[in-house]
């Protein structure tokens, strides 16, 4: 027996007894249902939505992310369309088929044109929705599927994000618990954790844009933060 199959063995071995024990997969299986929440940071602990939502705007505009709010989704087509214009990009943008998305009233950004599916070698911007932001760090949690193509945060040179004001958490914790609740057992195939624009230093210590996704990032923020706001 190799090296690799005497390993393997043990694994099966093992797996094996845990599923043949009731005591043992009860522990995991509850362990499973209601996960030991981890140490929070105090930056985040105990803070009310207006505090959050500071903490991460400043978080992605040290990452040089442009963050826009907007007092409802209404206004979400007019922002967009004065990003691109004030960084002179193309009026085009692609999305998936995020129904919150799909139902902006676009009308109100004449010249904006919107086209669907994953992304494409020359489209310059992409849309997504993101699942949460989290305050702890200034990270979108952005997962894959027909509504928002994983394609579309890394292919366009800028990555426009979508983020309601009532999906600021404050630790990653509160995050995850948003995606169980939403996917359950089904999680989407990646979770995708993004923090601004794509950037690196690694040839000779000087910070290159763009090198490995978008160049720019706008988060456009909508509605109000309900404090208290329940995972969803």
């Amino acid at each position: 027996m190799s090296a690799r199959e005497a390993v393997l063995a043990k694994v099966r071995a093992g797996v094996g007894r845990v599923a043949s024990d009731p005591a043992r997969r009860a522990v995991i299986e509850e362990r499973l249902r209601s996960p030991a929440r981890h140490t929070v940071p105090a930056r985040t602990a105990s803070k009310p939505p207006q505090e959050l939502a500071g903490l991460l705007r400043a978080f992605l505009e040290s990452q040089t992310a442009t963050v826009i709010e907007v007092a409802s989704t209404e206004l979400v087509p007019g922002a967009i369309a004065s990003y691109l214009r004030a960084n002179n990009l193309p009026a085009r943008l692609r999305a998936g088929h995020d129904p919150l998305i799909a139902n902006l009233p676009w009308e109100t950004a004449p010249g904006l044109r919107l086209e669907q599916g994953p992304a494409q070698a020359s489209d310059s911007t992409g849309l997504t929705r993101a699942l949460a932001g989290v305050a702890e760090t200034g990270t979108l949690i952005v997962v894959s599927g027909p509504e928002n193509p994983v394609t579309l945060n890394f292919l366009p040179e800028t990555h426009v994000v979508l983020l309601a004001a009532a999906d600021i958490v404050g630790p990653y914790e509160d995050a995850w618990e948003r995606l169980r609740a939403r996917f359950g057992q089904a999680l989407p195939r990646t979770v995708n954790m993004i923090s601004g624009p794509s950037c690196t230093g690694d040839i000779g210590s000087s910070i290159i844009r763009g090198a490995h996704g978008p160049r720019r990032m706008c988060v456009v923020i909508f509605g109000e933060q309900l404090p208290d706001q329940p995972a969803a």
